[in-house]
């Protein structure tokens, strides 16, 4: 079929993995800053810390790749269709890309604006396919059953970069602008874009959830802080984390806490947005690992990234336990800079250095 091809899979059976068990930072922060700077004895001090009773989960995982069909396209968001299928954002290629899982094939989708510079993306219900136009200032929505693009363009010119997006429990659009320091709302029925300026100045609001209480929260990456934005009144909150935290993403979590990637101080950190309350753990690839994607699947496990090491890791952590596992992710991955879960446990990446593609098959 034209604009569609079959391709070398990758696998790589990464087995067990990597284990690593620590404790909060939170009640003892000052002795982890200490655990990062000598993380050669972080996994036998950690081991001794594990709370008694709790033994860690064992995970199982697969790891296959898949070549996007674009030289360079620097495949940046993906997300899952209705469908099961894996839709990514080729940001360089002006394209959105779609891989059938079953058969290995992706069919490209170019936009019709030139260098739109597609960001993130999710899908609707319906299987539309929405991004944020990064370079250009719009939200796009894809047909893929016609290829036809509908734009919606920022109507405050100070908004010029939309960044992350997601869908509230109305069905409107909640973005960010990350340089713009903005964040915003897209109804789709009547067309209208709202935003509201991030009280903190410089605080490159960027990755974005739903929470569970139907807010939308988001990650300032140029401060130490998450925000909450009322998707009605565009109200907005801060949420403090630990001195030099930077939140990068953000995963909800059936514990009913939010966890982010602190990618300058190598942490994973939780947030309790009904008490405010903040604690993170030093991630195993040390102080320089740069956590960066990150979900959560059904059984509460939290899986993140690490961009700092090479090759890139995946790693699993346990809240029940407090213990992490890791893998390395076959190409390299030349940073993972996003990722979801679907409903039956699987992991969608988009490898942006490597120009690929990846799930992850996860087993116990």
């Amino acid at each position: 079929m034209k604009g569609m091809r079959r391709l070398d899979e990758v696998t790589a059976a990464v087995g067990e993995g990597r284990s690593v068990s620590c404790m909060s930072s939170a009640p003892m922060r000052s002795r982890n800053r200490g655990l990062s700077r000598r993380n050669k004895g972080l996994a036998l001090l950690g081991f001794l810390l594990c709370p008694l009773g709790l033994a860690p989960q064992s995970w199982k995982v697969v790891i296959h790749e898949w070549d996007v069909p674009t030289p360079k396209s620097r495949p940046h968001d993906p997300t899952a269709a209705p469908d099961g299928a894996l839709w990514y954002t080729g940001q360089l290629a002006n394209k959105l890309g779609r891989l059938d899982p079953k058969t290995g094939t992706i069919k490209e989708f170019p936009l019709k604006t030139p260098d739109s510079g597609p960001h993130g993306l999710v899908a609707d219900s319906q299987g539309n396919i929405w991004f944020t136009a990064n370079f250009k200032a719009y939200i796009g929505k894809l047909n893929p059953r016609t290829g036809e693009v509908t734009e919606y363009r920022m109507t405050d010119e100070r908004v010029k970069d939309p960044h992350s997006l997601i869908f509230d429990r109305d069905g409107k659009v909640l973005f960010t602008a990350q340089q713009s320091n903005f964040v915003g709302v897209l109804d789709p029925k009547s067309g209208r874009v709202s935003v509201q300026e991030i009280p903190t100045a410089k605080a490159l609001p960027y990755g974005i959830i739903l929470g569970l209480d139907g807010a939308g929260y988001f990650c300032e990456f140029g401060s130490n802080k998450i925000g909450k934005i009322d998707p009605k009144t565009l109200g907005i909150t801060e949420f403090p984390l630990p001195e030099g935290a930077r939140p990068r993403r953000l995963a909800n979590n059936p514990d009913r806490r939010i966890y982010y990637s602190d990618f300058a101080r190598g942490f994973l950190g939780r947030l309790d947005p009904r008490t405010g309350r903040a604690e993170d753990w030093p991630s195993p690839g040390g102080p320089n690992s740069q956590p960066y994607g990150i979900a959560s699947t059904a059984d509460g496990t939290v899986w993140y990234s690490e961009a700092g090491v090479q090759p890139n890791t995946l790693v699993a952590f346990d809240p029940r336990s407090n213990a992490f596992q890791s893998w390395p992710i076959p190409s390299g991955g030349g940073v993972v800079r996003n990722m979801v879960a679907t409903e039956d446990g699987r992991l969608y990446l988009a490898c942006s250095g490597v120009n690929k593609v990846a799930i992850a098959q996860v087993s116990h």
